[in-house]
């Protein structure tokens, strides 16, 4: 029997509790003594929040590895207080079979840092002409219920609206990537007065929006769940908004970075800021601060995206898109929504763990750390800054964009059922985690 006394936490940044966990689960709450043999974590001055959950990380394993495996991706995560994370499919091979995510699931068991719930393709091979084996991915191993060809878009119609009669079937969602092809060709940045003094290809708002619009329709037409990943402007949070209204089942995620960072960066040609869909107008990253206040867009997610330090370190036009985002997330979300008094606490727990949760259909976060519920939990330190650098980063990639900047709050301690992964703000070894080593 293993037990640990989580000692005067702030509950979701209420009133102190102690809160004990026991073989995986939390079993008690309230002012409790420590008993013989259990580890006590000192969590006074320290916020408790259930476990973060990411619904679109890519991990990159197999294939990429030189960029990430799913060894190094889920010990960033762990470092940021999450507890699952979603790995997206493009992948080599593409996760488009029951193989391969049965492959990306089982290496997150072995590892132990994080649950590891993998994400199907839509299409085979992300090519967008025909349905991959999404039946078979549902019913496998590892359970897929969210399908995304996240990277590329599933730019036509009819088969964006099978994909969504198919999933439908057994309670699956599709997570588009809102981006219309023809409109982005060659796009390197946000399209506007800056792209043109810049000379870099642009990125229109309309190419999110117009899919957006298409996407909520469909869904509306066959009874379906539709995710919106990584929305970045003001008129798409119109349109999720007007969907909403109407009663579709859409929902949608914004990234830390869209919450905080705008177009100006690309102004030193520096690739840490090239990201798709594109740094956006500060306008833009206001709409959406806004929206994740009153609840338009539901999550926040990081779409990690991790790349050897060649791929960044060359030419803008060059350079691949993504950005490292699982140590930085609650970070950047403190920063810019709670700080500013947009979210609470109890709102974090909503948008970083139940609501993703919920929409990729992961049991055992819909109550908060309740008592018999899996012990999955975060200890942050609203109170710690940091200047950001590739220190803070405990993945394989280094292509963060918030090297230099002064971010607030510091996870101190994750656990992931039941096991600590983090203690006082550093990775437990391997070793003691009882998991294997590798990449």
């Amino acid at each position: 029997m293993t037990s640990i006394l989580v000692r005067a936490a702030s509950m979701l940044g209420g009133g102190r509790e102690d809160l004990r966990i026991r073989d995986g689960e939390f079993a008690s709450r309230g002012t409790l003594t420590p008993e013989r043999g259990e580890t006590v974590i000192d969590a006074d001055g320290l916020v408790a929040l259930p476990g973060l959950v990411d619904l679109h990380t890519h991990l990159r394993e197999p294939g990429f590895e030189a960029s990430e495996t799913v060894l190094t991706g889920t010990r960033a995560a762990a470092a940021g207080g999450f507890t699952a994370v979603h790995a997206m499919a493009n992948t080599s091979p593409v996760a488009d079979t029951a193989g391969v995510v049965e492959q990306v699931a089982r290496l997150g068991e072995e590892h132990g840092y994080a649950t590891v719930r993998p994400i199907g393709a839509v299409t085979v091979g992300l090519a967008g002409e025909r349905l991959a084996e999404i039946g078979a991915m549902a019913r496998s191993r590892a359970a897929v219920r969210v399908f995304s060809d996240d990277g590329l878009c599933v730019a036509d119609p009819l088969l964006m609206r099978r994909a969504l009669e198919y999933v439908a079937t057994f309670g699956g969602v599709i997570a588009q990537h809102a981006q219309e092809p023809r409109l982005t060709e060659g796009a390197q940045m946000n399209e506007g007065a800056l792209s043109g003094e810049l000379g870099l290809a642009g990125w229109p708002a309309v190419a999110e929006e117009a899919i957006i619009a298409r996407d909520v329709l469909l869904a509306e037409h066959v009874g379906a769940r539709l995710h919106i990943c990584h929305v970045s402007t003001a008129g798409s949070v119109d349109i999720v908004r007007w969907a909403k209204a109407r009663g579709i089942a859409v929902t949608a995620e914004v990234t830390p970075h869209h919450l905080l960072l705008t177009e100006e960066l690309a102004r030193g040609y520096d690739a840490r800021f090239k990201v798709n869909p594109p740094l956006r107008r500060d306008e833009d990253v206001h709409a959406l601060r806004a929206a994740l206040a009153d609840g338009t867009i539901d999550i926040v997610a990081t779409d990690h995206a991790p790349h050897p330090s060649e791929a960044k370190e060359c030419a803008w036009a060059e350079a691949a898109f993504g950005m490292v985002g699982l140590e930085s997330a609650l970070s950047v979300v403190q920063h810019t929504m709670i700080d500013s008094g947009m979210l609470d606490w109890a709102d974090t727990a909503r948008v970083l763990s139940q609501a993703p949760a919920s929409i990729g259909r992961l049991e055992g976060y819909d109550a908060p750390l309740a008592i018999g519920a899996p012990a999955h939990l975060t200890l942050v330190d609203p109170a710690a800054t940091r200047t950001w650098s590739t220190t803070d980063l405990r993945g394989r990639s280094s292509n963060t964009p918030y090297t230099g900047r002064e971010l607030p709050g510091r996870v101190m301690a994750t656990i992931h059922a039941g096991t600590i992964t983090v203690s006082e703000g550093d990775l437990v070894d391997p070793a003691v985690l009882g998991t294997t080593e590798r990449g």
